[in-house]
């Protein structure tokens, strides 16, 4: 089922998206999320990802990104296909306190497509063209609010695992690219 967000310009700045099936909250865990940030790493060093902000929240993860090869699209299946694979590596040979029912969450969804046994991320990327400033600023502040607005932080650039940090000029468990916008912190 399309939801309308695709990525046409595929050279673009994108605000994206990904969500787990099932909302299941996988990034609780420190190790799921350390995943996610190794393979924007790998995918900025190798895949010519251009990151501007993101944050991982408990069952999603906020983009706002851009490819200098204009190959988004290809980063996304990249980035899904293996952040899944480890992930369900890390899942059954960890000690997972939630893996069988997660495990039946993502074997549940998996069964919708034919030919699947485990999905990790629903197919949709929520993909926004960034076309103006203003939107830029909106999506910045969205992003970093996040963890505000879910009571985990008092102050965007205190939660580790978001570009807020970046933004401050604080330590940052990944680099990315600043976009202009002076930092405030909300009150």
């Amino acid at each position: 089922m399309s939801t309308g967000y695709k990525i046409e310009r595929t050279d673009e700045l994108y605000y994206l998206t990904f969500q787990i099936v099932g909302w299941v909250d996988i990034f609780t865990r420190k190790i799921y999320r350390d995943i996610v940030i190794e393979s924007l790493r790998y995918c900025q060093e190798h895949k010519g990802l251009n990151l501007y902000a993101y944050v991982i929240m408990s069952n999603h993860i906020h983009l706002l990104a851009q490819s200098r090869h204009a190959d988004l699209s290809g980063f996304i299946r990249d980035f899904k296909h293996y952040t899944s694979f480890k992930i369900k590596e890390e899942l059954f040979s960890g000690n997972e306190s939630r893996r069988t029912w997660m495990q039946m969450v993502f074997e549940y969804h998996a069964k919708l497509k034919k030919g699947q046994n485990f999905q990790l991320w629903t197919h949709e990327n929520h993909a926004e063209l960034i076309y103006s400033q203003k939107f830029i600023e909106q999506k910045l502040d969205y992003i970093h609010a996040n963890p505000v607005k879910a009571g985990i932080v008092e102050k965007p650039e205190q939660y580790l695992y978001s570009s807020a940090r970046n933004y401050a000029e604080l330590d940052a468990v990944i680099d990315v690219i600043k976009l202009f916008k002076r930092w405030i912190t909300v009150v």
